[in-house]
């Protein structure tokens, strides 16, 4: 594949390097996404948590994390990128042990507030990071590495919450491995290089961000130093909060709250949060659904790394389209199964493949192309407000959906809230073809001129002018 080959080349094989490490952050999430599912098989028999304090249990980390993702703009910006995720990193430690020790149910809830304040900040910063280091023609795969280890935490928990589910102590276990990575990133984020935007636009250092971009390029010095000019250029405008609103950037900011809302409101972490329990609902028994959850969480890493392989070449928009739709049409099957006692007595076997398609259609749609677009569609003064903004709209959409999952479950029937979600998947089809635009190939500061200029010539010769 023409994206492997390019990773081999020098520049390119470093900050692959340095987005893999940044992507530890995207693991933390997936990890702990994961691995609630299979600890509330057990927590709530260990700890008398009900439907409530499940809810509870799983939407504290959601809370935790818009705050999170509300203080990064501004730790992104005021000591950087790369302290940020090393700080990120430490507090997820903290709170996956506090997790671990925990007495009651509300001990929990509060620890994984904690946790959400780790991983609020590094879904934020770590997309951030990677976009700013890496080369217009790979960005969208290597962005996507951020997703594909979201993903990849949600496997290994998986198979964590399978392989512990017999051993005392099982839930505390699967919660307390979680201060691995979280230790991983603080590590590896210490050792990593600031970003040439950073050191530019807040420490003023062109001769340490000449050093970095040297590095990414294959020591291509027109290049690089072009790069800087155009970095150097968007520095010199200073943004206010003010303009998140102005005319040329509201369409975009609206396009990054539906990419971010959508993609939480078709129910994914509902799917992911209470996968063990779906597939219960079907009547698998705590063993079986583990298993079977594992089989989803690699298959949510291979449809990533596909992805991942082909964003750059087929385009942002093909995978978002084409994920929806099947997104949609499998939720509407698991709606199918569950309103059909025949077919949940005769074929659970479609519960399972239901979740699969789901699973697979989302990991190359919106999983990726969520995180990837808010890096890529907002003006340069402003991406750090505007990517906040965005992030703290899908933790709190994520934390609508996962809250209230079971109760809809008990009002609106099992079936009800797949139609549901299949209902806003349609919304969500008809958002994104009109309004979503293509960026694959284009620099971020090319982006910028064709987003925010209007009609006019200038407009259009700075577009002409940065594009490939």
């Amino acid at each position: 594949m023409e994206f492997v080959r390019e990773l081999f080349k020098s520049g390119n094989a470093f900050v692959a390097r340095l987005a893999l490490i940044a992507g530890i952050g995207g693991f933390l999430f997936g990890y702990d996404t994961g691995v609630v599912g299979g600890a509330l098989l057990f927590v709530k028999k260990d700890l008398h948590a009900g439907n409530l304090g499940q809810q509870a249990i799983v939407g504290s980390i959601l809370l935790g994390a818009m705050f999170g993702a509300v203080i990064a703009g501004y730790l992104a910006d005021a000591i950087s990128r790369k302290w940020t995720k090393v700080i990120s990193g430490s507090i997820y430690v903290f709170g996956a042990l506090a997790s671990a020790v925990s007495m009651t149910t509300w001990e929990l809830v509060g620890s994984r507030f904690v946790l959400g304040l780790s991983v609020g900040t590094a879904s934020f910063v770590g997309p951030l990071y990677i976009s700013e280091l890496a080369p217009k023609r790979l960005r969208g795969g290597l962005v996507s590495f951020n997703q594909l280890m979201i993903t990849s935490g949600i496997a290994v928990a998986y198979l964590v919450n399978y392989f512990l589910k017999d051993a005392t102590w099982n839930w505390r276990w699967m919660l307390g491995l979680g201060a691995v990575p979280g230790l991983a990133l603080a590590i590896g984020m210490f050792f990593v290089p600031h970003t040439p935007r950073w050191l530019i636009e807040e420490a003023d250092d062109r001769e340490a961000a000449d050093e970095v971009l040297m590095r990414a390029r294959d020591d291509d010095e027109e290049q690089v130093e072009e790069e800087l000019d155009q970095i150097e250029e968007v520095a010199k405008e200073e943004a206010s909060l003010r303009e998140l609103f102005a005319p040329r950037v509201r369409k975009m900011l609206l396009v990054g709250l539906g990419l971010a809302i959508f993609q939480q409101i078709v129910g994914i972490n509902t799917v992911i949060y209470y996968a063990p329990t779906i597939l219960s609902f079907a009547g698998a028994g705590a063993g079986s659904a583990l298993a079977m959850t594992a089989v989803v969480g690699l298959t949510n890493v291979l449809f990533t790394i596909v992805a991942i392989l082909l964003i750059d070449k087929l385009g942002r928009r093909v995978f978002l389209l084409v994920g929806t739709g099947g997104v949609i049409v499998s939720l509407a099957a698991l709606g199918v199964f569950f309103v059909s006692k025949s077919l949940q007595h005769s074929a659970g076997w479609l519960a399972l493949v239901s979740l699969i398609v789901y699973i697979a259609s989302f990991a190359v749609g919106l999983g990726p192309v969520f995180w990837l677009m808010i890096s890529e569609i907002y003006p340069l003064r402003v991406r750090g407000p505007a990517m906040s903004v965005a992030t703290v709209a899908n933790w709190g959409a994520n934390f609508l959906v996962s809250f209230t999952f079971l109760t809809l479950t008990t009002t609106i029937t099992k079936e009800g809230t797949f139609w549901l979600y299949g209902a806003i998947g349609i919304a969500a089809f008809a958002f994104f073809a009109t309004l979503v635009p293509e960026t694959k190939g284009r620099s971020l500061e090319a982006i910028e001129g064709d987003l925010t200029s209007l009609s006019g010539e200038h407009g259009r010769e700075r577009v002409g002018a940065s594009a490939d």
